[in-house]
Parts: structure tokens; C-alpha cells; sequence
């Protein structure tokens, strides 16, 4: 199953109680679902769960029944349609339309009012049209419809509630959407799915660890080329040292700390001190180890 699938069973768990809140969500769906006509009714849906609660939202929302649905258990794609005239025009006389003007150019902010009625439209509006891409792979959570006006008062409607999406016209469509985890995560929570948005948050919290310590191996690895480097050309000082016949007549620290270099080519400079007995500072056997390439250097 998806991570949308999954954000709308979610929500089909919603009870369906308020009716200003049932018919705020069946106008969400009617608007963004696959046909909303004077003249037709029609949502198709594979999800089960959301077509078992669309007879009664819609029974609650407009107290009506659809004239053509699927037969309990029905799998794939799930029609429900409205085709009587009497039930299309009790939907738009409640919605606040007027029958000679096309019902979907526009959303009747008046139906909205209150914050729970605006979260029940946005939450109709991602079952009949959102999806949202697995928050693991990238962060996209997107709201299409074919109805242009629709779309850009939904923007609006976004907008004014704090969540400021972006759109873009597709093959026909218009689309809304967003790419932030954190406006997701809120979108999620709106509409009643806060384990979705808390999903969104944990893959979130995951990837940025798994940034973090791949960052942190990078830098490990990075340090520990330089320290590599650093060190074979300690070795070469020393080398070039030996073969000039100098090594012998440094000072005896001098002469100690370069037999611990070739001795432990692989310690850092910090394990190196450790070694010396009794042990010294880092910074005394950095500054030993550069004595010894300087006076290479002068060869």
C-alpha cells in the first residue's frame, strides 16, 4: 500500500458527526472528484474504506442516496454516481449555487467559515484528488483538479489558513502543492491524520541522520587522508635525514620522536604523544615532527 493510501484510511477513521462539517466535506470531494456537472455526480475510487464512508457522508451531508453504486465487497475501481435531477439540484441549491451557472467555478467561502468546516473541505478535497509520495523517497504532497477557478481558490483558501502551497497546470489539470516536510506535516494534521504527519516527521528525523553520519564519515574519511598524507611525508623527512647521515646527530628528542613515526606510521598525532614516555602534548609532537621536515627541507 501507498503512504496516501495509508493517510486515507486514516482519515476514514474520522467519525462523520457535524452536518456543517459532513456537507463541507462532500463539497472538498465534489469539486476535486471525477465529475461535478449540472448534469452528473461521479466519484471513482479503489480505495474501500473511503467508499464504504462515502454513502454516508453523503447521506449525512445532503440526506440523499447515490442512484448507482458498487455492491459491498466490490474491489478496483468503485463508481458512485448521481444522475437523478431532483438529488443534483438539492446538492447545488445547499451549496449555495445557482443552477444556470456552472457549479465548479468557484468555492463558496461561505460554507467555511469555521476553522473545523475549512479542515473538513481540505480533508474531502485530498481524498477525492491528493496524494502524497512516500516522505523516505522526497516530500510532495499535491491537491489536482480539471477546474481551474477551483484551484485557485483553494490556493487562497490554503493561504489564509497558514499553509502557503505553490501550483502548476499539468496534461489539463491544475495542481496545488506543497514540497516542505513541515507544511505537510501541518496540511496532515489539518485534516486529521496526525499519524501520517507524525510518519512525514520520523522519515524526516531518519533521513537527517542518515545525513549527519554520512556527513560525519566523510569528514572522518577526509582527516583521515590528510593524516595519511601527513604522515608519509614524516616518513620521507626521516628517510632523507637517515641517508644524509643527520639523524644520528639530532637531539635526543628529536631522535626519539622519529623513531615512534617509523615505528607507528598508522597513529595520529595524538596517539603518537601517547607513546612517548613519559607521554607529551599533541602539539609537542607536531611541532617535532615539523623540526624534522625542516631540517630535511635544508638538505
Amino acid at each position: 500500500m501507498s503512504f496516501s493510501f495509508d493517510a486515507k484510511n486514516e482519515l476514514c477513521r474520522l467519525p462523520v458527526q457535524k452536518l456543517c462539517c459532513a456537507r463541507a466535506e462532500a463539497y472538498g470531494i465534489l469539486l476535486y472528484c471525477n465529475t461535478f456537472s449540472a448534469a452528473e455526480v461521479r466519484i471513482i475510487t479503489e480505495n474501500p474504506n473511503f467508499a464504504a464512508r462515502l454513502p454516508k457522508l453523503f447521506h449525512r451531508a445532503f440526506n440523499l442516496r447515490f442512484d448507482r453504486q458498487p455492491e459491498p465487497g466490490a474491489a478496483g475501481k468503485m463508481v458512485f454516481q448521481i444522475t437523478e435531477r431532483r438529488k443534483l439540484e438539492r446538492i447545488t441549491d445547499m451549496l449555495g449555487y445557482d443552477p444556470r451557472q456552472n457549479l465548479v467555478l468557484h468555492i463558496n467561502f461561505a460554507l467555511l467559515e469555521e476553522d473545523c468546516c475549512r479542515a473538513s473541505f481540505l480533508r474531502g478535497v485530498f481524498f477525492a484528488g491528493g496524494s502524497i509520495t512516500d516522505p523516505l523517497k522526497r516530500y510532495h504532497l499535491e491537491l489536482t483538479t480539471s477546474h481551474q477557478q477551483a484551484s485557485r481558490e483553494l490556493e487562497v483558501l490554503l493561504r489564509e489558513s497558514g499553509y502557503p502551497p505553490k501550483s502548476v497546470a499539468r496534461n489539463g489539470s491544475f495542481v496545488t502543492y506543497f514540497k516542505q516536510s513541515d507544511q505537510i506535516e501541518d496540511f496532515l494534521t489539518l485534516i486529521g491524520a496526525p499519524v501520517a504527519a507524525m510518519n512525514v516527521m520520523g522519515a524526516k528525523m531518519e533521513k537527517d541522520l542518515r545525513n549527519s553520519v554520512n556527513r560525519r564519515l566523510n569528514c572522518d574519511s577526509a582527516n583521515l587522508d590528510k593524516a595519511v598524507l601527513a604522515a608519509q611525508e614524516q616518513l620521507e623527512a626521516i628517510r632523507r635525514l637517515r641517508a644524509a647521515g643527520r639523524l644520528d646527530r639530532l637531539p635526543e628528542k628529536l631522535k626519539e620522536t622519529a623513531a615512534l613515526r617509523e615505528a607507528h606510521p598508522e597513529l595520529s598525532l595524538s596517539e603518537l604523544a601517547e607513546t612517548v614516555d613519559p607521554p607529551v602534548t599533541k602539539s609537542c609532537i607536531s611541532h617535532r615532527l615539523r623540526k624534522l621536515m625542516e631540517l630535511a627541507k635544508e638538505l
